[in-house]
């Protein structure tokens, strides 16, 4: 396929950018269920103009359906999307990026979406629904999946499906919730992905952040003891990924503990931990949850961040070395494969 594709980069650039341009329309109607042709031509960039003459045309192949509450995608829309798929991830390098970063990280699958979710919020639900299509295919019988908070992992729980219920699943919360708002926290994640999937939850209600004193009351507690228990036998784990400057603003760490964790350089955050560049770990709270040894044990991890200006913190977190499946999108990859490439040009 590839000199296939080389060829028509150099005959005929202009069919690729159109295709590109169709598929993005496709894909843009088909992440929000219904939607009008101005919304959906401020969203892509495009003028009216040019957006009504493409979804005419994408109508009269049956791909389109035109209501007067918006559009829809077809049936038929839907299966050409999903076959275009591979083809459109190698058109663009997605499928060299993807190879690459799995390669170098000793990954067993890496997803990556097209455009930044820094920036764009297509980009972000298709990071979503990217995430939930991998856990879907992961999922068995009867198991404890974990999950943390976010807005990212929010748009996962949105975009999960099951074909049928899952009455003997389970979906916990990692840990504790940050105190913001409810919508991103662990708890109502985990409960939103177990109602859209028929499966069952359970929920921790204590702080993210708890100080020594109060780490060892609670952890003594035995409803707490219960579901961390549950929490930490858990086979499957979904997490985000932050920069480690930010999570401990949002977490209100203390400015000293803040300055010691930059003069260590910590970059990254996830699942309560705080890693530098190497994906040594500078920095750990005490939280009812997750812990570190959990999550070495843990059969299948699942890492889901995008956006460029979270590329190095996920390379970090690569880097420590725990994770099985990365879904990321396009501008954190490139940011990845140029760590990758200065890694290897230092090593040469």
């Amino acid at each position: 396929m590839r000199p296939m594709i080389e060829l028509q980069q150099q005959l005929v650039p202009d069919l690729l950018e159109v295709m590109r341009k169709r598929y993005f329309i496709l894909h843009q109607v088909m992440l929000s269920d219904s939607v009008g042709r101005r919304a959906l031509a401020g969203t892509l960039g495009m003028t009216e103009r040019v957006l009504r003459a493409e979804t005419d045309y994408l109508k009269a192949q049956g791909l389109l359906e035109i209501h007067a509450s918006g559009m829809r995608i077809s049936e038929q829309g839907r299966m050409l999307l999903a076959e275009m798929e591979p083809m459109f991830k190698e058109w663009f390098g997605l499928s060299d990026m993807e190879d690459k970063i799995r390669r170098h990280y000793g990954l067993k699958r890496v997803h990556i979406v097209p455009g930044d979710s820094d920036t764009s919020k297509t980009a972000k639900r298709e990071l979503g629904r990217a995430a939930s299509q991998a856990l879907t295919r992961l999922l068995n019988k009867d198991d404890v999946v974990a999950v943390t908070g976010g807005t990212t992992m929010a748009q996962v729980a949105n975009h999960l499906t099951s074909p049928m219920p899952l009455p003997t699943n389970w979906f916990v919360p990692a840990r504790g919730g940050l105190g913001e708002s409810l919508d991103y926290q662990a708890n109502t994640i985990a409960s939103m992905m177990a109602k859209r999937t028929g499966a069952q939850y359970r929920l921790l209600h204590v702080p993210d952040h708890l100080g020594e004193e109060a780490y060892v009351t609670l952890m003594q507690e035995p409803n707490i003891q219960e579901i961390v228990n549950v929490i930490r036998k858990a086979r499957i784990v979904v997490h985000g990924i932050g920069d480690a400057m930010v999570m401990a603003r949002r977490r209100k760490v203390d400015q000293a503990i803040v300055d010691a964790m930059r003069a260590e350089g910590a970059l990254a955050e996830s699942f309560g931990y705080y890693f530098d560049r190497n994906g040594a770990v500078v920095h750990k709270m005490h939280t009812a949850g997750l812990r570190l040894e959990d999550i070495v044990a843990t059969e299948v991890v699942i890492a889901v961040a995008g956006g460029v200006s979270k590329g190095e913190a996920i390379a970090a977190v690569m880097r420590f070395g725990h994770d099985d499946v990365l879904v990321t999108d396009e501008a954190a990859a490139q940011v990845i494969v140029r760590i990758i490439d200065e890694a290897d040009l230092g090593n040469a």
